[in-house]
């Protein structure tokens, strides 16, 4: 389907300004206004002298004169973008656009009734309001008295009194295909299967390249790391440098550290026209920071003031303050103006130009609030039905679910929560080969700096999470624990025994393919690719 090219009319004060600034910013149309092309061709500003000169190029062109000009505009209207007449005036010129354009123009007519229109004409600054009334203003002109007679050859007629812009333009466009015309499954969901830390940032790298959006959602209690281009994301999705042609979106359900967020916006350098952070995700202030400090040791928190600003966000909704703080969205920081946009808008954009999606989920699903062993959970939900609510996602657009498992689970250190059959790294280090020192350095907690925690491999903690999460496919990290040997295979074959056995006996008890495997974190050797993933 060509994009379209809307004609707008309507009478003076009908509300064609606002109807078309929403179509300028939901969809990036151009505009080109047809007043700006009679200033061109005039020496005066003043309404009545420009009406004259439309109305005199009207009868010597025969309307002709409008989309000559915008065909010089536009170079062409190439079908690359949606094109915006602001405003046409007569059927002639309605016309020639069809003519020339055919079912690629959209004519949308607004109005409303006389009274509406008066009581608005009257409401305009004085400065922008020419005549004392508004039947004054319609007696100048030839054209816009007969204004409405161009509701019979329009293909679309709104009354502007009945609904705002956002609704004026849903209906403007339906059918168009701008909106997704039908659900289409164009989104992949990462999670975690255990306790975090399971490697999710490098299998989400690995695969970027694949997806034209990434998005995250989550909090700055959790660090993914990358092993190439290395980088630890808090924050942003971790396929950021992986990818640098795909869009960057922070959905409505993250809580956002202002100083990281910048951090990483710097690190990266992504640029406003790349990244979108969703104006309704909470801000963690410092009190909440404050606030967990003290109270958190129990559970094994990272304290990040996650927790406490997600309760303030459900809590003051009363506009009081909660824990020393009312609540401040990502849409009231000054230095995120540039990147605010409703991130729900930009994913309908992708659904519509058949794009695909990958959303990464943060820690791991046994530490999910509800789903977790209460209290030794985090502060949201973790599950892949939780992160496609947090990202404002429907479960029908979902392809597939990707589960990242470890060959050995993980907890962050400290009380902080209960494991089967807790393991030292020594235990680790006898079974693979892999020198203890190297161990320790490895199971240190990207965010919280702890050494962790280290449990056998739980299978009936994977069975559960992938039955909980509808798991398609699983990314298994950490081969090389089960045999220093694995860091050597490039193929599924060359694994070691032991590891082949291991992946045949987790298909088997979760009922999903073992797709991408890890083998270390280097930069050449993070996965074996066991399907051609596009």
């Amino acid at each position: 389907m060509l994009n379209p090219i809307f004609l707008v009319s309507g009478p003076l004060a009908a509300g064609k300004s606002m109807f078309t600034e929403q179509l300028t910013s939901h969809f990036d149309a151009k505009r080109v206004s047809t007043r700006m092309l009679l200033l061109r061709a005039s020496d005066t500003d003043h309404r009545d002298a420009l009406i004259k000169l439309g109305d005199k190029l009207d009868i010597e062109t025969n309307g002709m004169w409008v989309l000559n000009q915008f065909l010089v505009e536009t170079n062409g209207a190439p079908v690359d973008r949606i094109w915006l007449v602001d405003a046409v005036r007569t059927q002639d010129q309605v016309k020639h656009f069809r003519d020339k354009f055919g079912d690629r123009v959209v004519h949308v007519h607004l109005t409303a009734p006389i009274g509406v229109l008066r009581e608005r004409y009257l409401a305009r600054k004085p400065e922008i309001r020419e005549f004392n009334s508004y039947d004054e203003a319609r007696e100048h002109g030839a054209t816009e008295g007969k204004i409405e007679v161009l509701a019979e050859v329009a293909n679309v007629i709104l009354e502007t009194h009945r609904s705002s812009p956002r609704s004026l333009l849903a209906q403007a466009t339906a059918g168009l295909g701008l909106f997704p015309l039908k659900v289409t499954r164009c989104v992949d969901v990462l999670v975690g299967a255990q306790y975090g830390s399971e490697g999710k940032g490098n299998i989400c790298a690995f695969i970027a390249k694949n997806y034209d959006v990434l998005i995250r959602v989550g909090g700055p209690n959790a660090g993914h790391k990358v092993a190439y281009p290395k980088y630890d994301y808090i924050q942003l999705p971790s396929g950021t440098q992986s990818n640098p042609d795909a869009k960057i979106l922070i959905g409505a359900g993250a809580t956002l550290s202002v100083k990281q967020v910048l951090k990483e916006i710097s690190d990266l350098k992504l640029t406003e026209d790349r990244l979108s952070i969703d104006p309704q995700a909470i801000i963690i202030e410092d009190s909440d920071i404050a606030r967990e400090a003290s109270t958190l040791d129990v559970i094994g928190s990272t304290k990040k003031g996650v927790g406490v600003a997600t309760a303030r966000k459900i809590l003051g909704r009363d506009g009081n303050k909660y824990w020393g703080s009312k609540v401040r969205l990502a849409k009231h920081v000054a230095e995120f103006k540039p990147f605010i946009r409703d991130t729900k808008i930009e994913l309908e954009r992708t659904y519509a130009a058949g794009k695909s999606v990958l959303l990464e989920g943060t820690q791991g699903t046994d530490l999910s609030l509800h789903h977790g062993e209460y209290p030794f959970v985090t502060s949201r939900e973790t599950t892949a039905s939780g992160c496609l609510a947090d990202a404002g996602i429907a479960p029908t657009r979902v392809r597939r679910v990707i589960m990242v498992m470890r060959t050995y689970p993980i907890r962050v250190g400290g009380t902080s929560g209960p494991m089967m059959h807790e393991i030292t790294v020594e235990d680790i280090a006898a079974r693979s080969d892999i020198p203890a020192a190297d161990l320790h350095k490895i199971e240190v907690g990207t965010v919280s700096g702890k050494e962790r925690r280290i449990a056998e491999f739980d299978w009936e903690q994977v069975r559960r999470a992938a039955s909980i999460n509808g798991v398609t496919d699983i990314a298994l990290t950490f081969a090389d624990y089960l045999g220093i040997d694995n860091r050597k295979a490039k193929t599924f074959e060359e694994l070691n025994a032991t590891t082949r056995d291991f992946i045949e006996r987790v298909e088997k008890v979760t009922n999903a393919r073992v797709s991408l495997i890890s083998k270390d974190f280097g930069k050449d050797a993070v996965v074996i690719d066991r399907r051609q993933w596009n």
